[in-house]
């Protein structure tokens, strides 16, 4: 039967409701979670069953994503008062925390050292000095991705390299020394196996996949070495201190960077490793990748060109960004020596009220906006060469206008739903009635309990955000921890760790979607390369923290009298 032109065949149910799922799903789960999740809520009519029904539905919201995760993480503002769990007035306050403030003046900080291309002058000055050969060239470029990701967003710090990688790429090719990508695949159809009109783009080849993979990956490792790193660090530092807040065991920023510093050197330079074996040949000498690598060796001279082509266009150091430096170098400093605890350090001196680490990051932001970026208007009163005065308004380090339009406000809001959830689970005793329910773990053994927490957290957060997993188990590892009597710190620091060991999809990390994007790196592609520095950083990351982590925090073997107390109360 012909139907003409303009006439639509009839859908048929299934294929309605098919469509309509694809379409609507988002609107659904909105729809049907909090109406299928009732029942724990009216079964058990009780605080703690109300804050945990808000949880699962957030849990449901934060994975799936059907809300935007900074939306998801408002509903405490309105659930906790009418389900008189807190009053709005204290909800509210546990959005702007001093561990808020931090990572939000941290990244201010970064915007900084971008606004004045200062991490560029760095990154391709590092590569000068470690070499242009491919091998020697990936390492620089990994090492020095991980350096700056330790201090400025991750997502940032690879956006930052892609274009140096792109440069170096394209001039190889064009000496004919390596391929950037592969031979389009052509689509046959028909008897005949004619070639389809529209053909596979290119694929990039899999030294352009090292490359970039290397840098993504290493802006996640390099993201875990300070607090301020990656928000998920600061996320489970702020809930592990709203919890625990008697804790004798601190995550300031030496000791968190002592702990965590020789673990990420350790797994980075093992990911390079498993990079140059699974696409560059190394260990492999009689490949074909192996060929391509002594190929490209007579191209060092063409990119060590490039670099230093990129690093002249930058000019002399200005004196912007020397004062931006100084800057950074003053707040590393002020971390440091705040409360060092081997001497007194400048906040005991002052013997006042506590002071934290956002009274630093602060104090630099706001430095930032009174220096200038240039001293032109000192001709007005010492102009011996008789230059032409200024006639413009001298600007200061950063302007507001560039920090608003690159700051994720939204992250206040992710951040502080998960405090917002912390707090609200002690105040309704949901924490008590999780830590009751999880006393069966008791009777495993501590390491096995920790492996398995390392691979749930790494393969949740494959899938969601990084974040908003953490928020959902810091809490429940904080009761876990508390019912089978060990230290809560020893579940919860390696497991805020693993929430950042994202390497399989695009999805997982925006270091990952950026590559994918800038690369167009197919998911498979990522997903197998992804396998080794998975493997690598569980594994790193379990050893040390039975080892280095026992040198670091000598009492997280053992259940403290803070945390025995809190036990007690919480049975009681």
């Amino acid at each position: 039967m012909e139907i003409e032109v303009g006439e639509r065949e009839p859908a048929s149910g299934g294929s309605r409701c098919k469509s309509f799922i694809a379409n609507h799903w988002k609107g659904l789960v909105v729809f049907l979670i909090p109406l299928l999740c009732l029942p724990v809520m009216i079964l058990n009519n009780t605080p703690p069953y109300r804050c945990m029904y808000l949880l699962i539905v957030m849990a449901i919201f934060w994975v799936t994503e059907a809300l935007p995760l900074y939306v998801t993480s408002m509903l405490p503002i309105v659930a906790f008062p009418i389900m008189g769990i807190m009053s709005s007035d204290e909800t509210c306050k546990l959005y702007f925390k001093d561990t808020l403030v931090m990572f939000m003046g941290g990244i201010m900080v970064a915007l900084v050292i971008e606004y004045c291309n200062l991490h560029k002058r760095l990154a391709l000055r590092v590569i000068q000095i470690v070499g242009c050969s491919p091998r020697r060239l990936h390492f620089g470029l990994i090492f020095v991705t991980m350096f700056l990701s330790m201090w400025i967003s991750n997502a940032a710090c690879t956006a930052m390299m892609c274009p140096i990688i792109q440069a170096v790429l394209e001039e190889l090719q064009a000496q004919g020394l390596c391929k950037m990508t592969t031979e389009p695949e052509y689509k046959i159809v028909g008897a005949n196996n004619k070639k389809a009109n529209e053909e596979e783009p290119p694929y990039p080849s899999k030294v352009t996949l090292c490359y970039y993979l290397g840098i993504a990956y290493a802006s996640s490792m390099g993201g875990c070495g300070t607090v301020i790193g990656t928000a998920t660090n600061l996320t489970f530092k702020g809930l592990y201190e709203t919890r625990f807040p008697n804790s004798k065991e601190t995550l300031d920023f030496p000791t968190f960077m002592f702990y965590s510093v020789p673990s990420m050197l350790v797994y980075t330079g093992l990911m390079f490793v498993w990079l140059q074996y699974h696409f560059m040949g190394l260990f492999r000498p009689k490949s074909k990748e192996a060929e391509e690598v002594k190929l490209g060796q007579q191209g060092a001279g063409v990119a060590k060109k490039i670099i230093d082509q990129r690093y002249k266009e930058l000019g002399p150091m200005s004196i912007h960004e020397i004062q931006v430096m100084i800057l950074f170098i003053i707040m590393v400093i002020m971390y440091f020596t705040r409360k060092p605890g081997i001497f007194p350090g400048w906040a005991d001196w002052l013997d006042t009220v506590p002071i934290k680490n956002s009274m630093p990051t602060i104090f630099v932001v706001v430095m930032c906006f009174i220096l200038p970026a240039n001293y032109a208007f000192m001709r007005y009163c010492c102009n011996r060469k008789n230059q032409p005065l200024p006639t413009a308004t001298t600007p200061s380090l950063i302007t507001w206008k560039f920090i608003q339009s690159r700051v994720p406000w939204g992250l206040i809001f992710l951040l502080g739903g998960g405090f917002a959830l912390a707090e609200g689970s002690k105040r309704s005793d949901m924490a008590k009635l999780i830590g009751q329910a999880l006393v069966g773990l008791k009777s495993l053994p501590h390491a096995v309990l920790l492996l398995v927490i390392i691979l749930v957290a790494v393969f949740l957060t494959a899938f969601s955000s990084n974040v908003a997993i953490a928020n959902i188990m810091v809490p429940v590892l904080a009761e876990m921890a508390l019912a089978i009597e060990i230290h809560p710190l020893y579940l919860i620091l390696p497991a805020g760790l693993a929430c950042s060991m994202a390497f399989h999809l695009p999805v997982s990390t925006p270091p990952n979607a950026l590559v994918a994007g800038y690369a167009n790196i197919r998911t498979k592609d990522m997903a197998i390369a992804g396998v080794g520095p998975t493997i690598i950083s569980i594994v790193v990351l379990f050893v040390f923290c039975q080892t280095w982590g026992a040198v670091v925090y000598p009492s997280l073997t053992t259940f403290p009298d803070w945390a025995r107390e809190m036990a007690v109360n919480a049975t009681s």
